[in-house]
């Protein structure tokens, strides 16, 4: 039994919360193929499959390691060491990789190809976040009913002890909602099974084990910490308890009190495509960087979130919406699109950037911002927000070629997801954050698992100084 707690009151609420394609083009360390093709054999759950995959893949390292680890991968600038590691390889991320032209893959699958191969809530549908965790820790579509199960499991792992709440209570209420999640994800770690596994002693080969059970367990609980955030904050400490049926994505919907079908398929749609973005963002290169230090998963995803929680990364999504708000107030719903130039040209003479636009990789328009509009155009085409992000399509990246400063000037993820929630009814900007937090616990705690079984090593670049630099660069003009 849990206990959700507001301010004044504490309500008694029983707390649990939801859960082959062959690619010429794409680079997998194992085959993709349904789940469903694999046999009775080894059509298990998600753990027994892990077990299974993790020795192969372990002598697969091994083997890379042996026979190529000398081989060099490119070479290194001074741009690069002041432009914040941009372009350097130098990180293993097993479940996603992005592609500067095609966008992100999940285990080598677009989005497009995940919307088609994972099972969704019904026939058509947008892809239930459990089989995106399945094919993000397996490599493999799941079947329907491996989703199933995953979802029902996840459900069970879904309890979240009223302590976590009181910490959270702890806060203003004013707080920030991600210093508000953050906080209350550091609170969940109380019980984590690493650190309890680590200090009765284990052997390193089976680290992975207890990462799995507070990975699932920590993916499992965010929604409802999450949630817990929300409805204190933005609805009096009203709270809504998890419904003991519902998939991972509606049962977040739900718990936000967002009962709609529509709703709930926005919902599953957006922690999917959120979930992971390869390993050299922030959030997910800060979740990596401290489990290297075998800090349990609850530490480093807690440390993810407070990188997350930036205006240069996930506070972006806020900020579009508040700037496309702030369009409407200043030129009204119907602007044209000589208006809505006058008005970029504005904000980018004031010296602000254009929020949802440009990216550090990509240098196309990000596919999660296609997924949106398709989904915007099926069931909201005459939104006057989504027109607006239309006729924003249309109008900034001239405006931002025309600058010469800025390399991609396409729209990102960013420039879409907040006037898709706004119209179903979720309207604080200041939270939307929180989402993408939410979401990207199911990649960063996929490639943690990864991280344990493969053992990969305590995080440790070279710095360097000004002076070194300015040393090393006359050195090599002397040659």
């Amino acid at each position: 039994m849990v206990f959700f707690r507001s301010v004044s009151l504490i309500s008694r609420l029983r707390s649990r919360a939801v859960q082959q394609s062959n690619l010429s083009n794409s680079v997998r360390w194992i085959q993709m193929q349904s789940s469903s093709d694999l046999g009775s054999e080894t059509a298990v759950d998600l753990h027994s499959q892990l077990k299974e995959l993790i020795p192969e893949q372990q002598e697969r390292l091994k083997k890379l390691k042996q026979e190529h680890g000398k081989v060099q991968l490119g070479n290194i600038t001074v741009d690069m060491v002041l432009g914040g590691m941009r372009g350097m390889t130098g990180l293993l991320w097993e479940t996603s990789l992005l592609d500067p032209d095609e966008g992100i893959r999940f285990r080598g699958l677009s989005i497009p190809e995940c919307q088609k191969l994972l099972p969704g809530a019904k026939p058509g549908g947008e892809p239930l976040p459990e089989g995106l965790l399945w094919l993000l820790l397996t490599g493999k579509a799941p079947s329907k009913e491996q989703v199933v199960s995953l979802s029902k499991e996840l459900r069970d792992r879904a309890t979240v002890p009223d302590y976590v709440f009181k910490a959270i209570d702890a806060l203003p209420v004013t707080a920030h909602p991600m210093t508000q999640f953050a906080s209350g994800v550091m609170a969940l770690q109380v019980q984590s099974e690493f650190q309890k596994a680590y200090e009765k002693g284990i052997p390193k080969s089976k680290y992975w084990e207890p990462t799995y059970e507070d990975s699932l367990n920590l993916i499992a609980r965010v929604p409802l910490v999450a949630s817990y955030v929300y409805r204190r904050i933005y609805k009096g400490g009203k709270f809504i308890p998890m419904h003991e049926t519902l998939d991972y994505g509606a049962n977040f919907s739900h718990m936000l009190g967002f009962d709609s079908p529509q709703m709930q398929e926005l919902m599953r749609l957006y922690v999917t495509i959120h979930s992971d973005h390869e390993g050299g963002n922030v959030s997910a290169h800060t979740g990596h960087l401290v489990a290297s230090a075998l800090s349990d998963p609850y530490l480093s995803f807690a440390a993810a979130l407070n990188g997350l929680a930036g205006p240069l990364h996930g506070l972006a999504n806020q900020e579009v919406l508040l700037w496309i708000k702030s369009v409407v107030e200043e030129c009204g719903e119907n602007i044209t699109a000589e208006q809505l130039k006058e008005y970029v040209w504005k904000t980018l003479k004031s010296g602000k950037v254009v929020p949802g636009f440009g990216h550090g990789v990509l240098r196309k328009t990000d596919p999660r911002y296609t997924c949106q509009r398709e989904f915007a155009l099926k069931h909201l085409p005459d939104d006057p927000l989504f027109q607006l992000v239309s006729k924003l399509y249309e109008v900034v990246p001239p405006i931002l070629t025309e600058l010469g400063k800025v390399k991609n000037p396409w729209p990102n993820v960013d420039a879409h997801s907040g006037v898709l929630l706004n119209y179903y009814g979720l309207t604080e900007a200041r939270y939307f954050t929180v989402l993408f937090g939410v979401s990207r616990s199911i990649g960063i705690c996929s490639q943690l698992i990864w991280d344990r079984a493969l053992g990969l090593a305590l995080e440790r670049p070279k710095s360097v100084t000004m002076e070194w630099l300015e040393n090393h660069c006359k050195k090599a003009a002397s040659f």
